[in-house]
């Protein structure tokens, strides 16, 4: 019996496979009811003729709660968008009056007219015009001046003007960086920060001393620059020191603003390691490497020699040398190498003049050195 009833579940299963229809005969092959298959799998199987599950009273109940779920979850979502946007709006609106009352403030206080000690107002260029005019230029004329601030060096006149006969003013500026080219800075969690002075800084400072007005131009603050020049320079040698407020601030960057050091710039050097720092006048740069603060570095004792060598010449432009050495990685090197050719030349040329001198000289007669009788 259950061999014949799992034949016939292979036989229907078989006939589902192929999408075909059920054929049963009574009594042999005289009666033939044909069944359409669609209409077993609708008795059988619990699917209409659409293919289409039929809903049993659990299936429903499931179906019911997933779709109050499915609802209750969509209302939540909305209810979160709702409050965020709400809560944006409150920002938005705080940030909106927040701004407004602080641009009012800034209106009243900075537009406002200047006083006198008794309180009355001093008229000036902008009294001719309606009140409301007269506070937003005069807003705007301050925020300019704390722009130009930031930006702009303090002062249009960085140093003073050159001293005049009798006084002594050297010929030639030398503007120095001071962070990498006379000292480097070290860190370490012991110490904190230290400077380490640069090898033959003392040499450097002295041999150019009277021939050079030199000054140290960085963009370090000046609490940390006037303590460290005054322990490196004990004889104040260094006769200006301008520090990150003489700067011009552009593109994120503090860059050395020649045009108002008030001097001649065709009498100018800089020195420095880093372009960027010079970028408004490239041509009196003479860029030197980056020292990292090793011992065996002698890179200002041939830097000295190289700037006597253009005060000894009275060289009337320095960018014409400048921009000579511009092509060389490291110019100092370059000079380094041509001041060595130079001694060797003048060496071999001092000692054939010494043995030209050291020949004995041929004797020629003459009526002079003829003996008396």
């Amino acid at each position: 019996m259950y061999r014949s009833t799992f034949r016939t579940f292979q036989v229907v299963s078989n006939l589902f496979r192929h999408n075909s229809t059920l054929v049963v005969a009574r009594n042999g092959p005289r009666v033939l009811f044909k069944i359409p298959l669609v209409v077993i799998q609708s008795r059988f199987l619990g699917q209409d003729a659409k293919n289409k599950p039929v809903q049993s009273p659990l299936g429903s109940l499931i179906a019911k709660e997933s779709g109050e779920k499915s609802t209750s979850e969509e209302e939540e979502a909305k209810k979160q968008r709702e409050s965020s946007w709400r809560t944006m709006k409150l920002t938005l609106i705080f940030f909106g009056m927040s701004f407004t009352c602080l641009g009012t403030y800034l209106v009243f206080v900075l537009g406002a007219p200047e006083r006198d000690k008794d309180g009355n107002v001093i008229e000036d260029d902008l009294s001719n015009l309606t009140i409301w005019r007269q506070y937003f230029v005069r807003t705007y004329r301050e925020l300019d001046n704390y722009r130009r601030l930031i930006k702009e060096p303090s002062r249009d006149k960085l140093l003073p003007d050159p001293l005049q006969y009798p006084y002594l003013q050297p010929k030639y500026t030398l503007v120095l960086e001071l962070t990498d080219v006379l000292v480097h800075p070290d860190w370490t969690y012991n110490t904190g920060w230290r400077f380490k002075k640069r090898p033959g800084l003392e040499y450097f400072l002295d041999s150019l001393h009277g021939h050079f007005e030199i000054v140290i131009y960085t963009a370090e603050q000046g609490m940390t620059v006037f303590p460290l020049i005054e322990a490196m320079d004990p004889k104040n040698i260094i006769a200006y020191k301008l520090v990150r407020d003489a700067t011009h601030f552009t593109g994120g960057h503090h860059v050395k603003s020649l045009d108002k050091l008030n001097r001649d710039l065709s009498k100018v050097i800089v020195v420095d390691w880093n372009a960027s720092n010079v970028q408004f006048h490239p041509e009196n740069l003479l860029k030197i490497k980056r020292w990292e603060g090793t011992d065996e570095d002698l890179s200002l004792v041939d830097l000295s020699i190289f700037l006597k060598t253009i005060v000894d010449n009275n060289i009337d432009d320095v960018r014409e040398v400048l921009r000579y050495y511009s092509k060389y990685d490291d110019p100092i090197d370059a000079f380094r190498e041509k001041h060595k050719k130079l001694m060797e030349l003048l060496e071999a040329q001092g000692a054939a003049k010494k043995e030209q001198e050291a020949k004995p000289r041929p004797w020629v007669p003459t009526i002079f050195s003829r003996k008396q009788y």
